[in-house]
């Protein structure tokens, strides 16, 4: 029998070859030549990796097999399956917001950008873009780029991976 694993994959209104998405249950099957990143059904274990490649903001939890490789972060199967599938538009947001606010200490940010970041009122959002691109260009781009690297090591992968799973499950159950 051939190993099933559970992965995520984000979907867009159609798949990438313009196939409608499936309803959650359906297996679909891809017929041709298997290929990482150019033929076949791919997703991730990871939901961070799923999101690395989404072609949209719905997020699917799906089941693969027939798996043909496997990379750090994706996979290639012949056969995949919606589990479920949340609307991640605003889920995505909330989860970026949270993420910023994690390094925020990491420079001295316009007001606001914290308020922004804080409460999530859209009203505020392109002053806080604007402001934040400011910010940037005045701190230098070496500095900034030090902080985003400092703050995305392993040990934030893995706690970011976690809250994001966690927001997604919390969300699926307001369904």
């Amino acid at each position: 029998m051939a190993k099933t694993v559970k992965a995520w994959h984000f979907v867009g209104p159609k798949l990438r070859d313009g196939r409608p998405v499936p309803p959650d249950g359906e297996w679909l099957v891809h017929g041709g030549p298997v290929e990482m990143c150019a033929s076949g059904l791919h997703a991730s274990r990871k939901v961070l990796n799923a999101l690395h490649y989404a072609p949209g903001n719905t997020i699917c939890r799906v089941e693969c097999t027939d798996i043909v490789q496997e990379d750090d972060d994706k996979l290639v199967c012949r056969r995949r399956r919606i589990l479920w599938r949340v609307g991640g538009g605003d889920l995505l947001r909330d989860f970026a917001r949270r993420c910023a606010l994690d390094v925020i200490h990491l420079w001295d940010a316009p007001e606001i950008v914290v308020r922004y970041l804080r409460t999530g009122d859209e009203s505020m959002r392109a002053a806080a873009g604007a402001a934040a691109r400011a910010a940037g260009r005045a701190a230098g781009r070496a500095a900034a780029g030090d902080a985003a690297w400092a703050a995305a090591g392993a040990a934030a992968w893995v706690k970011q991976e976690r809250r994001l799973v966690a927001m997604i499950h919390a969300a699926r159950r307001q369904i």
